[in-house]
């Protein structure tokens, strides 16, 4: 009888923790894993919420997050914590999420263990490995270093064979939307002091790419600006991201409009309340691209290209750049033509049906089964 495998989900940031949330569920409730969560700390607060909301707890804390922390102190106090804590558990399998530098150093940590890496939305690319930065390049070189590598969509797996990643390619949806659906259906509110859903078309924003910092972020701004200016009706939620270099400019430029509804980060039940009520989504963040389309909001994406182009193929998503202008063409679209809305807000979303973190554990299952296997039948050495 094999004992139960020890798997260790390692996680720093908001994102990672609502798409490794129902992973974490579907482990922990497996007789057959003993499930270890680690946390970097890259974020603080934002990642509390998430795991207050799902109910979980976390197994060990490196609490490295500092103020204007750089990538290199994220990178190199992540390899130094998740080097002794994996020498002291040795987990059978690491598993990482997405493009972050937690999952980077986390993939790094265990490949300098000799402990196989499975990753979770394996396969994301935009192929300009400095746009997002630094998430091309972080995701790209995961892929070196991973055994099970788990595919949102079929587009993500043909990438993979593409840059030459083979065996173990397994396209199992994407776990934000197993995490969306079981928030969605507790039909959550989102209450922002002085906005009236009633009253207004809500437009949803977050903004918070690095490729977005400096003009492109004041350009934005003035977009905004320029709808609230041509719709009355309208309004504007828009979670302020922690990180003053972008706070700040936003706040400067946009603070003292009484149609712009500038809060601190939603937690992730407030914020599905908000997709949910909100009328469409303006956005530069990857999660949004994906979980918007499952509540039939269309996406108008602040950005050049997009690692998620199944939501631009599907008709969810438009890519529409950063220019004031183009900004305020785009969304009068939307809010004046309905046949154009309703294209959007009916097309299919690509990005799974609520079933990936199942998946992943069937998969990971397997492996290690077949792993254990093998070595059993290695010969003795004389």
């Amino acid at each position: 009888m094999v004992p139960p495998f020890k798997v260790c989900i390692v996680l720093g940031t908001r994102p990672e923790a609502i798409k490794l949330a129902p992973v974490i569920q579907c482990f922990r409730q497996c007789p057959d894993f003993d499930t270890q969560v680690l946390l970097t700390g890259q974020h603080r607060e934002m990642v509390d919420q998430v795991m207050a909301l799902f109910n979980l707890g976390a197994d060990r804390d490196l609490a490295i997050m500092q103020p204007r922390q750089t990538l290199t102190d994220i990178t190199c106090r992540s390899l130094q914590g998740l080097e002794a804590l994996f020498q002291e558990s040795r987990p059978d399998i690491v598993l990482v999420q997405g493009d972050t530098t937690t999952a980077f150093a986390a993939a790094l940590a265990a490949f300098y263990q000799k402990i196989p890496v499975g990753h979770v939305e394996a396969g994301l690319r935009t192929d300009n490995i400095y746009n997002p930065f630094p998430e091309e390049a972080n995701r790209r070189l995961v892929s070196q270093i991973t055994q099970l590598h788990f595919a949102p969509t079929a587009l993500s797996v043909q990438h993979l064979e593409r840059s030459g990643v083979t065996g173990n390619l397994h396209q199992t949806g994407n776990t934000v939307i197993d995490a969306l659906l079981s928030v969605a259906d507790r039909r959550p509110d989102c209450e922002v002091p002085g906005l009236d859903w009633n009253r207004h078309r809500v437009i949803l924003s977050t903004v918070h790419r690095r490729e977005n910092w400096g003009a492109p972020l004041g350009a934005i701004a003035d977009g905004f600006l320029k709808v609230l200016e041509r719709f009355p009706d309208t309004a504007l939620l828009l979670p302020l991201h922690r990180n003053p270099t972008v706070r700040d400019p936003l706040q400067a430029a946009l603070g003292d409009h009484p149609r712009a509804f500038l809060t601190e980060p939603l937690d992730y039940t407030q914020l599905v309340g908000a997709i949910q009520r909100c009328y469409l989504v303006m956005t530069d963040s990857g999660g949004l691209q994906e979980e918007a389309p499952s509540l039939g909001k269309p996406v108008l994406v602040l950005r050049d290209n997009t690692e998620r182009p199944e939501a631009v193929m599907a008709g969810t998503a438009k890519l529409i750049g950063t220019d004031a202008d183009r900004m305020l063409a785009e969304a009068e679209t939307l809010l004046l033509n309905s046949e154009a809305y309703q294209t959007m807000a009916e097309a299919i979303n690509p990005f799974g049906d609520g079933q990936a973190s199942q998946r992943i554990l069937e998969i990971t299952r397997a492996y290690l089964q077949q792993t254990t296997e093998a070595t059993v039948r290695q010969p003795l050495a004389c």
